[in-house]
């Protein structure tokens, strides 16, 4: 099966350092607008920020958090996302920049993890934490229910918890995760309803390469994913690959120009076809490395075969 290879440009490059720091999650947003989080204004930083993309002025609109952000998501509240942030999930008005606080004490059993990246779906969000130091396997797994606003842990054995997707293939819920330094990714069968999960089955395997899988989404048809693959290493791009899910196969790489270290994909509607927004990173790179690439800590976008979108769900409150 050949490889289908797609070029990317730059879409947006933040204002400043902090900013390009480390941007993740990129959500469809109001028309023709793209959110993303600023998860870590920098190495030393405790804060991060919301930010919203107006895509046609290539404007960007920055809500100062007080903490770092793992993820944020539309809500059925005009102007109000749903963010895990440090160790709770609160709401942000981005009217009033009121804070309401829904969960907190995640991960109370162990020190040093933080709330990382989550997907919405429609009974709430799964989401995952990840170990400051990369280091133990110690980081929470979680489901947190809208209809009863019940939190429920998943698993406890995450290192740095990242992409996710959740699915409905023939009767049964599917969730798909990744855990970054276990280079792999694997599918669950998931109960939603009693809050299980089956063993997991790895899809997904890098383990004799030297890059990680970082966020991911899947096609329209519920057939592949597309990861983004972070790259400690120097290169001259940086990639997001599809992957079949039933086969493991590569199908399709998007490249990033001078920017290696991709976090996360979406596919969004944008100048009139369905169209890949990345998000790249500069974390863990020093003064003389980050020189090389000008353009990292950007997103960037790029074509795609698609016709339409998978689902992007707001969470309704």
């Amino acid at each position: 099966m050949s490889v289908a290879e797609y070029s990317t440009t730059l879409l947006h490059q933040p204002a400043n350092d902090d900013l390009r720091f480390l941007p993740e999650g990129p959500y469809p947003y109001a028309a023709g607008k793209l959110s993303w989080v600023g998860i870590q204004h920098g190495a030393q930083a405790s804060i991060g920020s919301l930010n919203i993309l107006d895509l046609a002025a290539s404007q960007n609109e920055t809500f100062p958090l007080h903490g770092r952000p793992g993820f944020a998501f539309p809500t059925s509240r005009p102007g109000v996302f749903l963010v895990g942030l440090e160790r709770e999930i609160g709401l942000f008005d981005t009217q009033s920049a009121n804070w309401e606080t829904l969960v907190d004490g995640i991960d109370a059993a162990v020190e040093g993890t933080i709330v990382n990246d989550g997907v919405a779906f429609s009974g709430g969000i799964v989401f995952g934490a990840k170990d400051l130091e990369f280091q133990e396997k110690k980081a929470g797994l979680y489901l947190w229910r809208t209809a009863d606003r019940q939190l429920v842990q998943l698993r406890n054995d995450q290192i740095c918890s990242n992409g996710k997707v959740i699915f409905e293939q023939a009767g049964q819920t599917k969730l798909l995760d990744i855990d970054s330094p276990t280079q792999t990714a694997v599918a669950y069968d998931f109960d939603p309803h009693n809050g299980k999960l089956g063993d997991p089955e790895i899809f997904v395997d890098l383990r004799d390469t030297d890059v990680f899988p970082d966020g991911m989404i899947i096609t329209p048809d519920h057939q592949s994913v597309i990861i983004a693959i972070y790259n400690p290493n120097d290169a001259d791009y940086g990639e997001a690959r599809q992957y079949g899910i039933a086969s493991g196969q590569l199908e399709a790489v998007w490249k990033t120009p001078g920017a290696p270290q991709v976090t996360c994909p979406q596919l969004i509607a944008h100048q009139g076809a369905i169209q890949l927004v990345l998000t790249t990173a500069v974390e863990h790179m020093d003064p003389e490395r980050r020189a090389k690439y000008p353009d990292l800590g950007s997103l960037f976008i790029g074509e795609t075969p698609f016709t339409s979108l998978p689902d992007t769900p707001q969470v309704t409150l």
